[in-house]
This record gives structure tokens, C-alpha cells and sequence, in this order.
């Protein structure tokens, strides 16, 4: 059995609403609302559901980028929920997280040397000329010429900045990457290139991956195991060949016949399921079952009860009334 490196329990993040003079809150985002998940030492788990159902939020609040409103956050068995000040920041050192937007995440008054020193710096674990070299061996690293450090974030294409954002992340050494979906604003001919060298370097280093994407066919490439997130909360989770072979939620049978594949007889004969209606809002979620509402199955017990999140298999949790 692999170590535990991450458990999340009961985690949940609402954002207030706040009006009026006062900003007295009226109401809540419910952003993350209960979800419980491990991660294991040098294993891929994948994080996937449609834009909004609050996969980021998930990935911040493991790092305490967004502090948690409840739940606990346990990494190498210290909870993170409960440190504060130079106690964090000292488990930080092992946490790191590659952006979505590889210009927004990247400051354009600093050059790429600079950017991917700066970790060092902070933390005071080199001097300058340690700085300059670990610099030019973290670029050679994410295959870019160390001539690059003099170059602003501007003068390289998005590709190129994706990996100057993956160098900076690994300038610590950490055993966890959260990956908040890095190849979603890159074109699809680098989309392959960013998620090889992500593989490269995780055998390289034993690193630990949380991938957040939307896409269920890259997912299905990188990881080992993958969670199905639906509205803020984990509806299904399993290994990635049992998910692909055997979904059991409605949700994520939806989501998989939604993947297209490169094959025109079986693509015609294979049933489509189609949702209806929109997602609702994470201020006021449906009762009970999250999904009810578009679910084609769904039942009276559905809008009365939470399901339980439960395993139905050897590692096959699902959180549905019906299976």
C-alpha cells in the first residue's frame, strides 16, 4: 500500500454575499460543501467536473490560498486548517501550485530568472549565485535555455510560459503540485508536450499530483485515480480504468458519453445521454441530491436525502441513492 501524503475530510468553503451599507451577509456561495478524499505518495488523482462546480476552490483551500470554512486538511498527517503564520509557511516549502493562466500567474515586471528565484528567496535558502545556478538547472529541467532568465513573461508564447510557471513550482522541491487545469489555455498541439513533461518529471522526482481539469480524456491519461465533482461535492470516485469502464453515477455516465471517440462505427451505435436544464446556483443548491435536478433517474427519495458518499467496490466511492 502507498503512504498517505494527503487526506481531506469534510472539507467545505463558502464565500459570503455580502450588501447595503453595512455589507451585512445575506447569503452564501457554496463553493465546496462537504467533500472527504486521500491522495497517495506519488500517484496522479485527478480532478474533473463542469466549469463552476468548484474544482479550483478545492485545490486553494488544500493549499490555504482560500482558508477553509470547516473540514480538516491533513498533509503528512499535520492538519493545515489549524497552522497559521511561520508554521505554514514552513509546510508551504512542500506544497506548490501550477495556474490555469500562465500570463496572469507570472508577473511582467519580473524576469523569468527572477520569477523562478524568487521561491529561494523568500524562504532563504540560497544566496544570489546559488539562486543564479539552481535557476539555470530548473529551465534546463522544463526543457527552455537558460539564456531565457534575462526575458520578461511577454517575449515567450503561452507554452513556454506554462513551463517557466511549472520551474517556479518546483524551485522547493515539494512533494505536492496542485495542477489547476495548466493546459486548459493552451493550444492543443502543446497541450500534449506540458502534460508529458509533468509526467517525466513526477518519475523524476516522486512527485504528487492533484490535476483539475475538464477535459475526461486527457484526466483519463494522466491519473491514476479520479474524482467526479458535480455542484460542490464529489459524486463519484474511483480508478481511472474502472471509472471509464464501469460509471455508475448518472452524472458520470453523462459526462463520458459526452468524450468523443475516433472510431465512426462505435460512435454511432453508442447511446448519448443527453442533460436537461441548467446547473443551478451554488447559492441555493437543490436539496438533497445535488444532481436531482437534471438527473434522468431521479426519484422523491433524491430531493429529501443527501446520498451518502459510500464505497460500493474495492475503491469505488459513489454518492448515489440508486446504486
Amino acid at each position: 500500500m502507498a503512504t498517505e501524503l494527503l487526506r481531506v475530510e469534510n472539507l467545505v468553503k463558502y464565500f459570503p454575499i455580502r450588501r447595503g451599507l453595512l455589507q451585512r451577509q445575506v447569503g452564501a456561495v457554496h463553493a465546496v460543501d462537504d467533500i472527504s478524499f486521500s491522495i497517495y505518495q506519488g500517484e496522479t488523482l485527478g480532478l474533473v467536473g463542469e466549469s463552476g462546480c468548484g474544482k479550483s476552490t478545492t485545490g486553494r483551500a488544500i493549499l490555504q490560498l482560500h482558508r477553509p470554512t470547516s473540514g480538516k486538511v491533513l498533509f503528512e498527517g499535520v492538519d493545515l486548517v489549524k497552522l497559521q503564520g511561520e508554521d505554514l509557511r514552513r509546510m508551504r516549502r512542500k506544497m506548490q501550485i501550477i495556474f490555469q493562466d500562465p500570463y496572469a500567474s507570472l508577473n511582467p515586471r519580473m524576469t523569468v530568472g527572477e520569477i523562478i528565484g524568487e521561491p529561494l528567496l523568500v524562504h532563504g535558502i540560497a544566496n544570489e549565485r546559488q539562486i543564479k545556478e539552481k535557476v539555470a538547472q530548473l529551465l534546463e529541467l522544463v526543457r527552455l535555455s537558460p539564456a531565457f532568465a534575462s526575458r520578461y513573461p511577454h517575449e515567450f508564447s503561452g507554452g513556454q510560459r506554462q513551463r517557466v510557471g511549472i520551474a517556479r513550482a518546483l524551485a522547493l522541491q515539494p512533494s505536492l503540485v496542485v495542477c489547476d487545469e495548466p493546459i486548459s489555455a493552451l493550444d492543443v498541439s502543446i497541450q500534449a508536450q506540458i502534460v508529458n513533461l509533468l509526467e517525466d518529471l513526477q518519475q523524476q522526482f516522486g512527485l504528487t499530483y492533484l490535476f483539475i481539469a475538464h477535459d475526461l480524456s486527457m484526466v483519463r491519461h494522466i491519473s491514476k485515480r479520479i474524482a467526479v465533482m458535480y455542484l460542490g461535492v464529489i459524486v463519484e470516485l474511483t480508478t481511472s480504468e474502472e471509472l471509464h469502464n464501469n460509471p455508475l453515477h448518472p452524472y458520470t455516465q453523462a459526462l463520458l458519453s459526452a468524450v468523443p471517440i475516433p472510431d465512426p462505427v462505435i460512435e454511432e451505435t453508442r447511446q448519448r445521454v443527453i442533460l436537461e436544464g441548467d446547473v443551478p446556483s451554488p447559492v441555493n443548491p437543490p436539496s438533497g441530491c445535488r444532481f436531482r435536478t437534471r438527473c434522468p433517474l431521479a426519484r422523491e427519495i433524491c430531493a429529501e436525502k443527501r446520498p451518502e458518499f459510500r464505497e460500493v467496490g474495492p475503491g469505488h466511492f459513489v454518492a448515489c441513492h440508486l446504486v
